[in-house]
């Protein structure tokens, strides 16, 4: 008896669906798994291609966004975004061929750590499409945190984290269904039960924050490791805290995959010796102290003759009382604004860089809603800057509005 050509065409293809069965419930399963735990985002139902080799020198754009530390605080990392036009109401990119660097500290403090995490590689896809770029970073909460070093851990980070291992496991149970797939390995394993001095209450929330973000871990090999250390995007330097002359000489490029690598697994369980210490380019606030006359001009002014082109460093880390300022002739910028509910609750703001040279920065502060211009050389002891010193800041609902505002200098 002959075959119906059409019925073997047919068999064929269905073989071949049930062939990538797997393939295509694991899909399934990553995608319920991370709309579950992002707070209803969706991402490519397929894993992303492999990302590109780290990328540690960038042209100068036309424009290009800086952006502090964020700690765990998802509205207001939004407003700051959407205060620099970067995204709209519903959270999607509208910065076009905009460069953004966020200098890192996204963990700790806050209780939306793996949200902000979610949105940003939201970010960076929708970005990529628009010929623009989100550049991540580093800080020192980050390298804590793969260190097993929860000393600024919130109940909410604990909780969230939890949740993130109950959809975790759920997911993994539902691929285990499918004799086809290679189980994975679990990131519970050698993860002790009990934790001497901490609530019993709270050892879930250890144990899955541990398994998530250990050195290989599920979330710090996914997100983490595609932060970069150090960057250099035209004649600015990005680093979180500060980097010296001997760190740059060491060689830019090799810190960033260096850190990569042990965020990855593969160089143990603590992280360089240039990451750790209060010298160390995650830590440094040589340049960043609150007081500009402290900061150590000459350090700064070393370092950045060892990095071609470099005309100033730009970092976060030290909270900025009074906003984003420049201190030792705007060579050293600092962007913490403390913006996080769980650090100052302050009012965002954001440095923009056009071209090469022109700085601004664009604030909520209703007291600068008037000013027309905000040019970082202006004088602050003149004006609303002067009056902002004596009076502090005050609390308002922040607007998606961009103003500028005059900052202190030296």
């Amino acid at each position: 008896m002959t075959k119906d050509p059409k019925e073997s065409q047919s068999h064929s293809q269905s073989a071949n669906i049930c062939d990538h069965t797997p393939e295509l419930l694991s899909s399934f399963v990553d995608t319920f798994v991370d709309f579950s735990v992002s707070g209803g985002l969706f991402l490519l139902p397929s894993p992303p291609p492999p990302p590109p080799p780290l990328q540690t020198l960038h042209s100068a754009p036309d424009r290009l966004v800086a952006i502090g530390d964020l700690h765990g605080d998802l509205s207001k990392s939004k407003q700051a975004l959407a205060l620099a036009g970067l995204i709209d109401g519903e959270g999607r990119w509208t910065g076009g061929s905009s460069t953004v660097v966020q200098v890192g500290d996204v963990l700790d403090r806050g209780g939306d750590e793996l949200k902000i995490l979610y949105f940003l590689e939201k970010l960076k896809r929708e970005a990529a499409r628009s010929g623009g770029k989100v550049i991540t970073m580093n800080g020192n909460h980050e390298i804590m945190n793969v260190e097993g070093d929860f000393r600024y851990v919130t109940q909410r980070g604990l909780e969230e984290f939890r949740v993130w291992a109950d959809w975790f496991r759920t997911g993994n149970a539902m691929k285990g269904l499918c004799k086809g797939l290679k189980k994975e390995k679990d990131p519970f394993d050698g993860i002790p039960a009990a934790f001497p001095g901490i609530k019993e209450d709270f050892f879930g929330g250890f144990r899955s924050r541990i398994a998530a973000l250990r050195p290989n871990g599920p979330i710090s090999s996914r997100f983490l490791s595609q932060n970069l250390t150090v960057v250099v995007v035209g004649e600015s330097v990005f680093v979180h805290g500060g980097i010296l002359a001997e760190q740059a000489s060491y060689g830019l490029e090799r810190i960033n995959e260096e850190v990569r690598d042990w965020i990855n697994g593969l160089k143990g369980r603590f992280s360089p010796v240039y990451m750790r210490g209060r010298n160390s380019l995650v830590w440094l606030r040589k340049f960043s102290d609150g007081v500009a006359k402290n900061c150590d001009c000459s350090a700064l002014e070393h370092a950045l003759a060892t990095i071609p082109g470099a005309k100033r460093m730009i970092m976060g880390h030290t909270i900025q009382e009074f906003g984003i300022n420049g201190a030792c002739n705007n060579r050293a910028i600092r962007i913490d604004v403390g913006m996080s509910e769980g650090c100052a609750n302050g009012l965002p703001e954001v440095l923009e860089i056009t071209g090469n040279s022109e700085l601004k920065i664009l604030t909520s502060n209703p007291l600068y809603q008037s000013k027309p211009k905000s040019h970082i050389g202006d004088d602050r002891k003149s004006g609303l800057g002067l009056l902002l010193q004596e009076g502090g800041q005050r609390q308002v609902d922040v607007k998606a509005e961009m103003s500028q505002r005059p900052v202190s200098l030296n």
